[in-house]
């Protein structure tokens, strides 16, 4: 039920997920997530990034600009945070929800931050989650996803043939959204045999 591209381009990640959420939208499928936006600006200096909160909720800057000689880090924690608040606040607060989506798993996430409180909850509801790593963040991925993560091609037609059948599963099940982000796991348990993925705490940082 995770599914993760790790596409070679730069934005490419980005585009290929907003591609598939914007067709399968059109095809009724309820989403819950986000995906980055990346705005280009004058020759030399660095895009600035947005986050795109699906449903329309909002839009979050998650770049600094830091200057033409800086070289820390360029992400807005504080906006990351307001995207992932409001994406967790729609998981909980959805009656039925498909599929989420997350523009990527990054370091916040591998330092157990970001949406990864996200997944974790989406994975114990048993909706299917896609996302973006890269080949820097995989290993620390691959170890909080324990055998649940499986590659999917960076196309739109392989991620939207991935999806269907796990989304028709789900309604055949009558699966529901019955944890909450931020609440304690009360009505479903990890089928047995199932190992959660570490660090999948349900308490998300507003």
């Amino acid at each position: 039920m995770l599914g993760y591209v790790t596409a070679s381009g730069r934005g490419e990640g980005d585009r290929v997920l907003s591609a598939l959420a914007e067709r399968l939208r059109t095809e009724g499928v309820r989403i819950v997530g986000a995906v980055q936006r990346n705005l280009d600006r004058p020759v030399g200096a660095p895009c600035d990034m947005e986050l795109c909160v699906l449903s329309g909720a909002g839009v979050w800057r998650i770049s600094q600009r830091l200057g033409p000689h800086a070289r820390g880090c360029r992400l807005d924690p504080q906006g990351l945070e307001q995207a992932v608040g409001a994406v967790a606040a729609e998981l909980a607060g959805q009656p039925a929800v498909d599929l989420v989506i997350v523009n990527k798993f990054g370091k916040q996430e591998a330092d157990g931050r970001g949406f990864r409180p996200v997944i974790a909850a989406a994975l114990l509801a048993d909706l299917p989650v896609l996302t973006a790593v890269n080949a820097k963040n995989l290993p620390a991925f691959l170890a909080f996803a324990e055998g649940l993560a499986e590659p999917v091609a960076p196309e739109p037609e392989a991620l939207r043939q991935w999806c269907l059948p796990r989304i028709a599963a789900g309604k055949r099940a009558g699966l529901g959204l019955t944890a909450r982000v931020g609440e304690p796991w009360r009505d479903k348990r990890p089928a047995p045999g199932r190992a959660l993925p570490s660090g999948a705490s349900l308490a998300c940082r507003g």
